[in-house]
């Protein structure tokens, strides 16, 4: 049989795999879209739409909590496991449909059901995937493609210590198919989902305790807003973050885990589940990278460049969570356009200036990261200020019992523009967009102190961090003390 050609080849039909198909599709009717694994993309099915599908519930039940201290009188709300998780499957299959429906107008011809793995450059070998349809399969063992996006997506990580718990150890994947909620969950992991997860269980109340490595929380790399995250988390959810001489072990239906806790004492506990939240892991190792001629860095993923998604100077191209850059919905699909675009094109391949940087944990208070990191200015030797506020006094957190929280916010020493922020606090995923829309245009921190600010909202709160950045570049006076956010004309 002689191996059937194509223009573009894209392995991968998530979130990236489904931009660049649509981006190439402007360009050429030669295409194969190539899809081993379920269709709905990663968020739909098991990343950020279910996890927010839990969290909902999580902080509906902690909100009544809080009732009394509003003097409302009011009792705990009761939790059924089975009814929120059979919320939580309906929605998600709800959202995952969603996405199929938008391939309903994809060419049937161009979707081959197969496992990828590059013969060389150009050349794809095509294994049936299980469950796809074999006819349809069948009609291709062999593709030849003039370019090729990889949008293979990531898998969850699993460290070997964590595997002595055998089946009693699971994976975000698994959670979104429980029937009921269990009694107790150790979360390892103290990233994003780790957090998210970690949290929302224990509201609903499941016995959790959160473990990570180097007192690290979320990603933060501002020591101060760390430091506060850390506290405030842990005031509520149990944590040890930096836990030691840690040991997995099953016994009977439960994990038990010793360990060091941080404050250096030995500890036995037992749980019903244990959640690896440990990270991810490209799945560009199993397309046979190395018969591509590609240069790859340590963890097997080409190099690549971000503003175009080439790799090297080749006709291959790279988008989503397989590249391990920037691990969000929003960026695949920005990266799928760019990569499928360049592909389209190619030799013709153009840059394109990347989106600000933008990152949300929606824990509570939510964590967010906008622009330029502490940590990546620090290293490159910028030249910036600091501007600092506290939501414990500001003025509408404080009325809705919301006020905890901490900004950092980052200015260029000499232009007083405004370069990035990291933070902790109350409806921060709203104040992270906000401030990754200045970011993108460009503006000076007293540019942006000229724009309109509400009264009494949180974002005043975000104008008072803005006042004192200001005032450390040496562009602004020394804010009003304790103004309550000082109201519209302050």
């Amino acid at each position: 049989m002689k191996p059937s050609h194509v223009d573009v080849a894209i392995i991968g039909a998530g979130t990236a795999g489904l931009s660049a198909y649509r981006e190439v599709r402007r360009y050429t009717d030669n295409i194969a879209l190539i899809e081993s694994g379920p269709f709905g993309t990663t968020c739909a099915r098991v990343g950020c739409m279910p996890s927010k599908l839990l969290i909902a519930p999580a902080e509906a039940r902690h909100r009544l909590e809080r009732l009394p201290e509003f003097g409302i009188a009011a009792e705990a709300g009761r939790v059924d496991g089975v009814a929120v998780m059979r919320r939580v499957r309906s929605e998600r299959d709800r959202f995952v449909g969603f996405v199929i429906d938008s391939m309903q107008g994809f060419e049937p011809s161009h979707i081959i059901r197969a496992h990828a793995r590059f013969e060389d450059a150009h050349s794809l070998r095509l294994d049936r995937a299980d469950g796809a349809d074999a006819t349809k399969t069948a009609e291709v063992r062999h593709l030849r493609a003039d370019r090729i996006v990889l949008a293979t997506g990531s898998r969850p990580r699993i460290p070997a210590m964590l595997k002595a718990a055998g089946d009693r150890v699971i994976v975000n994947d698994d959670v979104f198919e429980w029937q009921d909620l269990p009694e107790s969950v150790a979360v390892f992991g103290a990233g994003v989902i780790g957090l998210e997860l970690g949290q929302a269980l224990r509201r609903l109340g499941v016995r959790v305790r959160l473990f990570g490595r180097g007192a690290q929380l979320a990603s933060i790399s501002d020591p101060e807003v760390r430091a506060y995250a850390v506290r405030t988390i842990a005031a509520e959810l149990p944590v040890s973050l930096d836990a030691r001489d840690v040991r997995v072990r099953r016994d009977g239906e439960s994990v038990v885990i010793d360990f060091i806790d941080d404050a250096g004492g030995a500890r036995s506990e037992r749980y019903d589940w244990l959640l690896a939240a440990t990270g991810r892991i490209s799945n560009l190792d199993r397309l046979g990278l190395e018969n591509t001629g590609l240069t790859l860095d340590a963890r097997g993923i080409p190099l690549f460049d971000p503003l175009t998604m080439q790799c090297g100077a080749s006709h291959i191209f790279v988008a989503g969570d397989s590249a391990a850059d920037r691990p969000v919905l929003h960026e695949a699909a920005d990266e799928g356009h760019l990569a499928g675009h360049n592909a389209a094109r190619y030799p013709a391949v153009f840059k394109h200036v990347r989106r600000t940087p933008m990152g949300v944990v929606f824990s509570d208070p939510q964590i967010a990261f906008v622009g330029k990191r502490h940590a990546h200015l620090v290293s490159e030797g910028v030249d910036f200020a600091i501007g600092e506020v506290s939501f414990e006094d500001q003025g509408r957190s404080r009325v809705m019992l919301v006020n905890k929280g901490l900004m950092r916010l980052y200015g260029e020493a000499g232009t007083g523009l405004l370069l990035g922020a990291e933070m902790i606090g109350p409806e921060h995923e709203h104040l992270a967009h906000l401030l990754a829309w200045v970011i993108q245009m460009r503006m000076t921190v007293s540019d942006i102190l000229e724009l309109p600010f509400y009264h009494p909202v949180i974002e005043e709160g975000l104008r008072t961090g803005l006042r004192e950045l200001n005032r450390a570049l040496g562009m602004g006076p020394k804010p009003p003390l304790r103004c309550i956010d000082c109201g519209p004309g302050g």
